[in-house]
């Protein structure tokens, strides 16, 4: 009878959470197409054709989420006539931030991801700690897929980072699409583990033998995040019986229907409506009236976005839909860079004089 094999050599076992960390991966990545046969010599019929695959990255912290993206991607990547890499991001926020980033990038190299960079980035302070080191991380992930010419980059974004975006979406007041979360797919970023809970990719890498780091931050309450996943999930699970988590991740997947469907509605409606002029462009009063509000504000803020470049607030669209609901003579709407009136029947959106014009 043959002996066992030493452990160090045997593949580990397949578990439940290995598995479905896995097949969220494969699901993410099924649509990009395989590796192609090509030559790079002088006379293409002479030379030995070369497989050339796409390369998918993995963003990489070291984290046990993104630990268990990265393993399930080296071992499916492959399968799928991809290529898997990773990138690793220093913020350089702690003091031992370089040691961490190159115990990841080896981490990743033993799993068999390749090429693995490491980017340390400078951190502002633009709208807080959060958002500028998010700012600064995805600059970097961004000049990485364009250098490497990566299809997809990955992000280990879980089900529990979907509820908790919808709970701070929701404190916020900021709209449907914060309610909506974060999309599975955004142009090159993709979040294949977002059906899946922390709970079973911390699972997957013990089933592995990896070893994940824990960011200290992530116990840090001064981070609103941190609040909301140490303190009040936790409240409402417990006070609401249980499922809280799930039931705001099918909110996020409603209202990103929604708004999807919507936001579609309103590219037709504007290619009616809108009426271009030298500085500016207009909608009719009466077409705006007949649309129902939501589709109303959203031409609204479109217009104000794509012809001027200008992001407007809830209470702005307000002022501006008022031309058309409450209208009683009121003077112009002013918005940063634009001059909004009511004149002839029309909703007239113009760039508003500077000083020196004035």
């Amino acid at each position: 009878m043959p002996s066992e094999p030493p452990a160090a050599l045997r593949r580990p076992r397949l578990t439940p959470a290995v598995a479905d960390t896995r097949r969220a991966v494969r699901e993410s990545l099924a649509d990009l197409p395989p590796g192609h046969a090509t030559s790079d010599a002088a006379t293409p019929a002479a030379a030995p054709l070369v497989l050339v695959a796409p390369l998918v990255l993995v963003a990489l912290s070291g984290g046990p989420d993104s630990l268990a993206l990265a393993a399930a991607t080296a071992f499916e990547a492959p399968r799928l006539g991809l290529r898997a890499g990773a990138v690793v991001i220093d913020h350089g926020l702690q003091a031992d931030s370089g040691a961490v980033a190159q115990n990841a990038a080896r981490a990743a190299s033993d799993l068999g991801l390749d090429p693995v960079l490491v980017k340390r980035v400078g951190v502002g302070d633009a709208g807080g700690p959060e958002a500028a080191a998010r700012a600064a991380r995805y600059a970097a992930l961004d000049a990485a897929a364009e250098r490497l010419g990566a299809a997809a980059v990955l992000l280990g974004h879980s089900l529990d980072d979907q509820a908790e975006t919808v709970l701070l979406g929701i404190a916020r007041g900021s709209g449907t699409l914060s309610i909506a979360g974060m999309a599975a797919v955004t142009g090159l970023y993709r979040r294949p583990l977002l059906g899946l809970r922390r709970a079973v990719l911390a699972q997957a890498c013990g089933d592995q033998g990896l070893a994940p780091w824990h960011d200290p931050h992530n116990d840090d309450e001064r981070f609103a995040r941190v609040r909301v996943r140490r303190s009040i999930l936790p409240l409402l699970e417990r006070d609401l019986d249980g499922g809280v988590i799930e039931a705001l991740a099918r909110t996020a997947a409603i209202a990103r229907e929604d708004a999807e469907a919507l936001d579609h509605m309103v590219d037709e409606v504007a290619e009616d409506l809108t009426e271009l002029a030298d500085g500016g462009c207009s909608l009719p009063v009466a077409g705006l009236a007949a649309n129902p509000a939501a589709l109303r504000h959203r031409l609204i803020r479109l217009v104000a976005h794509s012809q001027f470049g200008a992001s407007i607030s809830r209470a702005q669209t307000l002022d501006v839909a008022r031309l058309v609901t409450a209208w009683h003579g009121q003077g112009p709407v002013h918005l940063p860079g634009i001059r909004v009136e009511r004149t002839a029947g029309r909703i007239v959106f113009t760039a508003a004089p500077t000083i020196a014009e004035e």
